[in-house]
């Protein structure tokens, strides 16, 4: 929401926060789950009359944004349970698109290693470009608890330790 200089000590200067940055266009919301209940609140009444005020203001802004939320966990669940708000649950579900698990998409899995191993291969600055077909068998089998972010990491983790140019179990 940013805030007013003098909203509290520190804010030597006026900032723009997220809303105010994506006015007119599209402003993403990652793990919209794990928002508090207090700015559940905020969010609601931008979504529905498109206001907000900073912190350490008094007037309000105004606000013209595509929100995009995305999430892990079942918000009709969390609604139930009293972690999430109903309301705010039926704004931000206009248009759902649900995203299986990596452990549901294993056939993605090789072109998803693959576009991490070059990704870790140019940041590390190695010269690997191969994986081998028992190291993309045994990517298939795992229990991707983590999902992408796992196999990311892993990916980055054996070009890390690779001593040639193909990526081998």
């Amino acid at each position: 929401f940013g805030y007013k200089a003098g909203a509290f000590t520190g804010a030597n200067r006026d900032k723009k926060g997220l809303l105010e940055e994506a006015n007119g266009g599209t402003l993403f919301l990652d793990e919209i789950g794990e928002m508090s209940l207090e700015l559940q609140t905020k969010l609601l009444r931008v979504l529905e009359n498109g206001e907000y005020i900073k912190l350490g203001d008094t007037k309000t802004q105004k606000a013209d944004v595509r929100i995009i939320a995305a999430t892990n966990r079942n918000l009709l669940q969390e609604c139930e349970t009293g972690h999430f708000r109903l309301d705010l649950y039926y704004r931000l579900s206009v248009f759902q698109i649900p995203l299986p698990s990596l452990n549901e998409r294993a056939k993605d899995i090789p072109l998803l290693a693959k576009f991490f191993m070059q990704q870790s291969a140019l940041k590390t600055n190695k010269r690997v470009d191969t994986i081998s077909d028992d190291f993309i068998e045994a990517l298939k089998q795992h229990n991707w608890k983590g999902n992408i972010r796992e196999l990311k990491n892993i990916l980055e983790r054996a070009v890390i330790l690779c001593n040639s140019n193909q990526l081998t179990l």
